[in-house]
């Protein structure tokens, strides 16, 4: 639980931020002095002050010199969301586009400011104590970790899974779980013992670049389900398509979806699990941005409401933790045996050493409070991001609103061709992800994928900035 005193700020911050957004509080209006919000809501100036803070990093109201807290957050000047995309009209067969390969060779340049990684900052994750969770790993495992572990992974880390369960309403214990090399690799086992090749499988449209890669690999056809940026999936339109394609699988994020960061409601995923048993197709689950969430509960999953073993969840420690451990696992529901011997089959075991370090982290109880931390700077940053690229970009911009994760999804003027913008941004030292890589159709030129992970600074906001600069002149 949250202490008193972080309780009370936030809430007391959370009541501003409501004002401000129902437009009662409007841009440029003074706000209480702290003296006086500390007396009007019984609190301590020092609490008071945190609350003003707080929605001063959102970038929300600002502090002025001998005057005050203004406010400088206008939801009117807010982009508008961008429109569900629309079906396309057949499976696609996967080919990987030579812009991916440019944006991972121009993203490993440290001189450049990266909006392409989503991925928190390495200097912001608990480094110290990851290193004596591994150190007590080291004299935990037997010889030290050298030998190999079981198939199925470290039963510590297992056991831990099964509690973390309980946060998202399920019932599971540590012989469900398959450890994984991070959550792409517990994908690839879960679509390898659902799929043969030329299967054909359904994807979110926009979707992440990764499933297509993926997809590829594993000699899949792809069928791109229309999206909406706030529910995610049309299901209506995955019911008729699943007996019209002769889909064999479904792949979605249903929390936070990569780009979009669309969250399906939980009556929807009810109704997906409802589908998928009508058709007796199974689900990969992929749940890696499900912890980062901005709002008071942390979103269900489809998992939860399936009793059938049909719904394989998938997540990881990457995102979260350790994106160097490289650790994931599945819930594979009924295919764990196929997963298991498809798993003994390309690698035999996992690391043990790092499973066994993220098993002594997650014992230790520190996991949430970390958590709640990552969610606080995230949400902040989106804000900011949201706010410089209203401020910034072209007038006709849509923007989408994440609930959690860490990317937003831009769709500019249909004139600009976000490659080019790329290419222009590159010289600048600026990158983010061309929206056509999230699609195999010639579709989403227009489009981009920008992570507000960076922490806020001038140079942030100078980046997008350029961006926003470089975009108005494609337009002309």
């Amino acid at each position: 639980m949250l202490k008193t005193a972080d309780h009370l700020y936030l809430q007391i911050a959370e009541n501003v931020e409501q004002l401000i957004l129902k437009q009662v509080l409007k841009t440029g209006d003074k706000l209480p002095s702290v003296r006086n919000l500390s007396e009007e809501q019984g609190v301590s100036m020092s609490t008071a002050f945190q609350a003003y803070y707080h929605l001063e990093s959102k970038g929300m109201i600002e502090s002025r010199p001998k005057s005050g807290y203004y406010v400088t957050y206008s939801p009117r000047r807010m982009p508008e969301l961008p429109k569900q995309t629309e079906a396309v009209k057949k499976p696609s067969e996967v080919t990987v586009h030579e812009m991916i390969s440019r944006m991972y060779l121009h993203g490993s340049n440290p001189e450049i400011l990266k909006f392409s990684s989503a991925v928190f900052p390495v200097a912001q994750l608990p480094a110290a104590r990851m290193t004596k969770a591994m150190v007590q790993a080291i004299h935990r495992l037997p010889n030290g970790g050298l030998g190999y572990d079981t198939p199925q992974g470290n039963e510590d880390l297992r056991r831990q899974i099964a509690r973390m369960s309980i946060g998202w309403g399920g019932a599971v214990t540590e012989d469900d779980s398959v450890i994984a090399a991070g959550c792409s690799d517990a994908i690839s086992l879960c679509l390898s013992a659902t799929t043969q090749p030329g299967d054909t499988i359904a994807v979110e449209s926009p979707t992440y670049y990764g499933f297509l890669q993926l997809a590829e690999n594993l000699g899949l056809k792809v069928l791109e389900i229309p999206t909406h940026p706030l529910t995610g999936v049309d299901l209506d339109y995955l019911d008729k398509a699943i007996p019209k394609f002769k889909v064999k699988a479904c792949l979605f994020v249903t929390n936070f979806t990569n780009p979009l960061g669309a969250c399906m409601p939980d009556n929807h995923k009810q109704e997906l699990v409802r589908i998928l048993e009508k058709y007796d197709i199974p689900l990969i689950e992929d749940d890696i941005y499900g912890d980062m969430y901005f709002g008071k509960e942390r979103p269900g999953l489809c998992k939860t409401f399936d009793k059938n073993g049909l719904v394989l969840l998938c997540n990881s420690f990457s995102k979260s933790l350790a994106p160097g451990y490289r650790v994931g696992w599945a819930l594979p529901g009924r295919y764990k045996e196929k997963v298991l011997r498809i798993k003994r089959n390309r690698a035999i075991s996992s690391p043990s050493l790092p499973s066994a370090a993220i098993a002594c982290f997650l014992e230790n109880g520190r996991y949430e409070h970390h958590l709640r931390g990552m969610r606080k700077i995230l949400h902040t940053q989106f804000m900011r991001h949201l706010q410089a690229i209203s401020d910034y970009f072209p007038e006709d911009t849509c923007v989408t609103r994440p609930g959690g994760g860490f990317v937003c999804w831009i769709e500019l003027n249909p004139k600009i061709n976000t490659f080019e913008l790329y290419e222009q941004s590159l010289k600048h030292k600026v990158i983010f992800a061309p929206g056509r890589i999230f699609s195999l159709q010639d579709r989403y030129t227009n489009c981009l994928r920008i992570s507000y992970s960076n922490p806020w600074s001038k140079s942030v906001e100078d980046g997008l900035k350029t961006v926003g600069r470089l975009a108005r002149k494609l337009m002309s």
